[in-house]
């Protein structure tokens, strides 16, 4: 007799209180040395555009072997959504087993990518930004702008905030809930030139043009670029990139989508090699990080299924011992 497969459905809130950012950012160091080394089997994610609707739908797959699971992360991008009331993006993670295919569990995959994205910029944060840090700047008053925050106060004592963001109330209804979520000082930018007292700086937007000028960017800041995930976007002006560290969360992710640098080397200012390395080779202690407190390091990430992946693994391991979420019977 065929056994009967058991299902676990998990909502956005059973994944928040699986995947507390600590854990996930761990999770992400796991996730990032296992695809530098080679050992994670990440196929490149699928885009289908559907241009009459204004959406996209991304599909993600990935083996990890530290987790036993194969997994696969089904997203889609739908810009008319905040007008609707809706959210941006809506997504799935479906994880099973790798030696039987057994279906082990689907949960939201909505909170898990803010939460793997921010705690993707925290590992690059702590491997690279100067420990004195103390000023963030982030871009984006959405989803993934406050965990950008979260993450990196999380590994470096970030005193205040500065949110920039084209919507005024979304940007005050920021500051307002993360200076209470963290306790620190969160303020609306009064004027660009902000940024030029930002230690560390995350963009977490959808801009096809840069969403700040290098002149204003200060000697030794930190960057992590998250928003942009094709060739036709960027949030980072050229000379920022020209100027900085390049490290990226995969190489063959960020030559095929990442606008930022795949701009630049259509300009001809820079080439492949320009790209310092992965961050999971920093963090595997392969290649060195900041040298200097001068330098300017810029973390570009366009998202890999392994985060997703290593994510899930965490969140299903802690749903089993905190008895979490829904079993459903296939």
């Amino acid at each position: 007799m065929t056994k009967k497969v058991i299902l676990r459905f998990l909502n956005g809130e059973d994944v928040h209180k699986c995947l507390p950012m600590e854990a996930a950012i761990q999770a992400m160091r796991l996730a990032f040395v296992q695809l530098s080394s080679g050992e994670a089997k990440v196929p490149q994610r699928i885009h289908m555009k559907i241009p009459d609707m204004n959406s996209l739908g991304l599909y993600m797959p990935a083996y990890l072997p530290s987790t036993g699971m194969t997994g696969v992360k089904v997203v889609s991008v739908s810009r008319d959504n905040p007008e609707r009331g809706l959210p941006l993006i809506h997504a799935l993670v479906l994880v099973a087993d790798v030696d039987t295919g057994t279906p082990l569990a689907i949960m939201d995959g909505g909170s898990l990518t803010a939460i793997r994205t921010g705690a993707a910029s925290g590992l690059a944060t702590e491997l690279l930004a100067r420990e004195d840090s103390e000023i963030a700047a982030i871009f984006g008053a959405g989803v993934q702008g406050r965990t950008q925050l979260e993450a990196i106060c999380a590994v470096r004592n970030i005193s205040r905030a500065i949110i920039f963001d084209i919507n005024a109330i979304k940007a005050q209804k920021y500051a307002d809930e993360m200076s209470d979520l963290l306790g620190i000082s969160v303020r609306i930018a009064r004027s660009n030139k902000d940024i030029s007292l930002a230690d560390i700086i995350c963009t977490a937007t959808t801009s096809t043009r840069p969403v700040f000028k290098h002149d204003d960017v200060k000697q030794g800041t930190h960057i992590n670029g998250v928003g942009s995930y094709t060739p036709e976007m960027c949030e980072i002006p050229l000379e920022t990139v020209v100027n900085a560290k390049v490290i990226v969360d995969s190489r063959t992710g960020c030559l095929a989508e990442a606008g930022d640098l795949i701009q630049a080397m259509e300009k001809g200012v820079i080439s492949k090699d320009f790209i310092h390395s992965e961050i999971g080779e920093i963090a595997a202690g392969l290649k060195e990080g900041r040298t200097s407190a001068e330098e300017i390091t810029f973390f570009k990430s366009v998202g890999s299924a392994v985060q997703d992946l290593a994510a899930a693994g965490s969140v299903l391991e802690t749903a089993k011992k905190l008895n979490l979420g829904i079993d459903l019977s296939l």
